[in-house]
């Protein structure tokens, strides 16, 4: 059964959608005729016991996310909806999120809380400022999650299909994300997984040192083009047997070219991609990762 990634700015209502879905799914799952039994669970930081205080340091925010990865990942199943409620902000953790669904073979989306700034800036001083509620972010890691904030993009497999509520709509688009997820006909979709997303029981041994290897020609492929093209923005850099590179209209520092390889590894390294389709897949990320730059 599927995985509804809810993400959105701190304070925008996540909870909120999150919680009209669980609603809107339960629902939907009672009165259903058939007598298969299916469970809707909601993760967030509440229901894992997670304090807002998490967010003030990178290691702290880190174990976070590796225990709703952890807490989304025992849930998953023929059986379970599972809608994984957090700021989910990352991409490469929402693209984490949907390899592990994909592995399932089960399907999932994105729903996109797209409160404003301003309005979720109020929301989370309303909050901080009720000491009966138990809400709102301290006010430097606020600022903080919204200067990193990465909004989903539905051109990214990653985040599609992409469900966008805008703040003002009284509840999310409930019955179309549920064709979407569920099906129409009450028969579970089944998602074919790809060598991209199936973890193998035991690597080749070369493949890490293939990864490294491709991974860091590319990387030297941008720096070279970059030298031989100095004070040019943007551009197109040709990588052999693979789409080209279309670089950002700002320059791209080798350190910020090994950060995003370091990231597209530690998103790859347990699984085992097909030789032939690591530069071309590790190209796809490189230029999504310009998108935002």
């Amino acid at each position: 059964m599927p995985l509804i990634i809810i993400s959105g700015y701190p304070s925008s209502g996540k909870t909120h959608r999150a919680n009209q879905l669980l609603h809107h799914f339960s629902q939907k799952i009672a009165s259903s005729p058939s007598k298969r039994t299916v469970r809707v669970h909601l993760v967030n930081d509440q229901t894992l016991g997670l304090t807002r205080d998490v967010y003030h340091a990178a290691r702290p925010e880190k174990d976070a996310r590796a225990t709703e990865y952890s807490a989304v990942k025992r849930l998953l199943g023929k059986d379970d909806v599972v809608i994984a409620d957090s700021l989910n902000y990352i991409k490469g953790f929402r693209y984490q999120l949907y390899c592990e669904a994909k592995a399932l073979e089960t399907p999932s989306c994105v729903v996109h809380v797209g409160t404003p700034i301003e309005r979720c800036r109020e929301i989370n001083a309303k909050l901080l400022a009720d000491p009966s509620v138990d809400g709102g972010y301290a006010e430097d890691d606020f600022e903080n999650l919204i200067f990193r904030y990465e909004e989903p993009n539905g051109m990214t497999r990653w985040d599609s299909p992409l469900f966008t509520v805008p703040y003002d709509d009284e509840s999310p688009p409930c019955d179309q994300i549920w064709d979407a997820m569920v099906g129409s006909d009450g028969r579970p979709i089944v998602v074919k997984p790809n060598l991209a997303t199936v973890t193998k029981p035991a690597a080749e041994s070369s493949y890490l040192y293939e990864l490294d290897r491709i991974t860091s020609e590319v990387v030297s492929a941008i720096a070279s083009w970059q030298k031989d093209h100095p004070g040019e923005d943007g551009g197109s850099v040709l990588i052999p047997e693979s789409d080209p590179v279309e670089l950002p209209i700002s320059s791209v520092s080798l350190p910020q070219l090994q950060r995003v390889r370091r990231q597209f590894i530690t998103l790859n390294r347990q699984h085992s991609l097909e030789k032939g389709r690591i530069k071309s897949l590790f190209v796809d990320y490189l230029n999504d990762s310009f998108e935002k730059l």
